[in-house]
């Protein structure tokens, strides 16, 4: 017969973006223990509130499984001496298995024998294993900031002030920081009381008693449903941030959506900066019309019921009336500090100890932003523009507005620059030079804003990677890799024409200068590897097989739009109604490339050929090499295959009537020498020998 498991650590005040977190790992430490214990349950379910996470399990069995199997020990050899007796080597095993060495076989693997024992234990009772087992996971759980309290050496995400452990309706007795389990469970801290959960079933239904809402997804729902509720009844449109979202579901146990009102005179400052302050301060989700304008009302989350619920509303008012009088007095302030006097105090601001101040790295942009205007050929106003941008792009970071919401930068950015007469093309530039800032966000929309983003980024990167600073594993604390997606991100949706190494180049040259700590050819060779991956990213959210973007990758990927192009070619051949027809003119040209890699040489002498299919296909391969390495250049990679495919019968033709490896040396070495000419036009759209079909 199996019994419900119910387990409940009760806690202070959990920061609500750890609650999450606890309850997973909560769910998989059980589900891990309980396998590993060999006791069958059934589905688990994970619970969790600012002051408790919990696990249900149900159907848990009331007695371990039995096991009965087979275990490999060492080889006959080093199991037995020269007489037949057993070694120190068998013995341990015997003991660490708790087999007897008389009921040791040897049974034959891979040709060598080895010692076997059939292991059996009687399962034990489930109750006797809870104790010690759930004492083991819950002391072994770890969190991104741990606290010890009293005189207790175990270290929690905060201290443990309740437990409940039911197996059916008996309790598990566990004692941790003296604390001792039980029945009893606490209720909202002001709205309810202590309440005994006679069995595990009955667990959610006892605290919603208790007015907690102890499910977060139904937490969640619940808050979305009155926030979409009171959107429709106002005709508002209220901006659910899902980080925000996340937040509120871990701050409350009981929710109820209220909202109130500010001063519509503060509608005056940016709504950036208002939305800003009253998500970081507050959590407060901002009311727009359906333009998206803000307007002078606010949504928040209280944790309880709707009593008293205007007096709530005006509380938060008169809080957030002090929030956003500071942040008018910030604004008002900042506009009083000329960007010059502002460009000035980055100079006292170290931006790493190896790579000198802010205001160095400004200069090196303005520096790597100057070359990439002139490769891109960019007009004079435009080159204008983007040696002001560069030159004033990080002068809000010394504003009081930035610092209290660094996530402003740029924004404010833009605004103060407006204000003080900067041309509305550096304004905005300001702003997206910074885009894009995370996963999903879009490149700057402007070519002044992405090239000085351009410059931002590959400074950093080049930078970083010069004093040996370059992500491994999951260690990426300066976010390279995040920046390096937002160069790809970036020449991809403008088009532009400008090869990695290019890119490369342009900022080794500046870093040359004076922060240099590493050799430029391995910082090259290390900037291009890196920057692979980030390419293959792109290809797959682009829904390009693997064995395309390993096809295409292997012949370049330096030109971004390029390299694009050709997987995106490959793929509506290899995948599309043609796929067939496809297939046999990738034969055909893996054939050549197979046998190219052979050739030393790949000048082709006619004068040589013995067969008429030979210049047969020397003439076919002449008459579209030209225009295959020009389609590709010109990113119309499907036209290249095209061309490509016609040479698709003259090469069967000539392997019919040709034997490549002809005796005479002079011919061979000439027939090789074709056959890399013709390869060396494959490999310009891709490797073809990588795809699987």
């Amino acid at each position: 017969m199996a019994k419900d498991l119910l387990l409940e650590i009760g806690l202070e005040e959990v920061p609500a973006r750890f609650v999450r977190g606890a309850m997973n790992q909560l769910k998989e430490k059980t589900v891990k223990w309980l396998d590993s214990a060999r006791i069958g349950h059934g589905a688990v379910e994970a619970y969790a509130t600012p002051r408790r996470i919990a696990v249900l399990v149900r159907d848990v069995e009331e007695k371990q499984a039995d096991v009965n199997e087979e275990v490999k020990g060492p080889s006959r050899k080093i199991a037995q001496g020269g007489q037949g007796e057993w070694s120190k080597a068998a013995l341990g095993f015997a003991r660490s298995q708790g087999v007897d060495p008389a009921d040791f076989f040897f049974k034959e693997l891979g040709g060598v024998e080895y010692v076997y024992a059939n292991k059996s234990s009687i399962g034990t009772v489930t109750s006797d294993v809870l104790p010690e087992g759930l004492t083991a996971l819950i002391t072994a759980m770890s969190f991104p900031k741990n606290m010890r309290w009293g005189a207790y050496d175990l270290r929690f995400v905060r201290p443990i002030r309740w437990l409940v452990a039911l197996f059916g309706e008996d309790v598990v007795p566990l004692d941790i920081t003296a604390v001792q389990s039980g029945k009893t469970t606490r209720g909202h801290r002001f709205l309810g009381s202590e309440t005994v959960v006679s069995e595990p079933s009955a667990y959610v239904e006892r605290l919603r008693e208790q007015q907690v809402i102890v499910d977060a997804a139904e937490r969640e729902a619940l808050i979305v449903e009155q926030i979409k509720s009171l959107a429709a009844e106002k005709g508002w449109h209220i901006d659910i941030k899902e980080d925000l979202l996340e937040e509120v579901v871990f701050l409350v146990e009981y929710p109820n959506v209220l909202f109130g009102t500010f001063d519509p005179a503060f509608l005056n400052i940016p709504q950036e900066v208002l939305i800003t302050s009253m998500r970081e301060h507050q959590r407060y989700f901002p009311v727009l019309d359906q333009e998206g304008k803000l307007l002078p009302f606010f949504v928040t989350v209280r944790n309880g019921d709707r009593t008293s619920i205007e007096s709530v509303a005006k509380g938060n008012e008169k809080v957030l009336r002090a929030r956003l009088s500071d942040a008018k007095f910030f604004y008002a302030e900042d506009q009083k500090l000329a960007i010059n006097d502002a460009l000035k105090k980055l100079e006292t601001i170290v931006y790493h100890e190896e790579l000198g101040t802010v205001a160095d790295k400004v200069r090196r942009i303005v520096n790597t932003a100057g070359k990439l205007a002139s490769a891109l050929q960019l007009d004079v106003q435009t080159s204008d523009d983007v040696a002001r941008t560069a030159a004033i792009c990080k002068f809000d970071l010394v504003t009081q507005m930035v610092y209290e919401f660094p996530e402003l930068q740029g924004i404010m950015g833009e605004d103060y620059a407006r204000k003080a007469g900067e041309r509305e093309t550096v304004a905005r530039a300001i702003n997206e030079h910074y885009q894009p800032r995370f996963a999903g966000d879009r490149a700057p929309a402007s070519v002044v804003g992405a090239v000085v983003s351009l410059a931002d980024k590959i400074d950093t990167i080049v930078g970083c990677f010069s004093i040996g600073i370059i992500p491994t594993g999951s260690q990426d604390p300066y976010a390279l890799r995040r920046q390096a997606a937002g160069i790809v991100q970036i020449v991809l949706a403008h088009g532009l024409k400008l090869p990695l190494e290019t890119l490369f180049d342009l900022a080794l040259d500046v870093h040359a200068e004076g922060t240099m700590k590493r050799d430029r050819a391995e910082v090259r060779k290390d900037l291009y590897e890196f920057f692979a991956l980030r390419v293959k990213n792109v290809l797959g959210e682009q829904n390009v097989r693997y064995d395309v973007v390993d096809a295409v990758m292997a012949v370049g990927y330096n030109d971004l739009s390029q390299t694009v192009d050709r997987a995106a070619a490959v793929t509506a051949r290899a995948a599309g109604d043609r796929r067939d027809e496809f297939k046999g003119v990738v034969d055909a040209l893996n054939r050549v490339c197979n046998l190219a890699s052979k050739a030393t040489r790949t000048e082709v002498n006619t004068n040589l050929f013995a067969e008429d299919v030979e210049g047969a296909l020397y003439s076919a391969w002449q008459a579209v090499h030209a225009d295959i390495a020009a389609f590709v250049a010109e990113g119309r990679a499907a036209e290249a295959i095209e061309k490509l495919a016609s040479l698709k019968t003259p090469i069967n033709n000539y392997f019919d009537k040709v034997m490549v490896m002809a005796e005479d040396a002079a011919v061979r070495a000439n027939r090789l020498a074709t056959l890399a000419a013709i390869a060396g036009s494959v490999l310009k759209v891709a490797d073809l020998t990588k795809l699987v079909w």
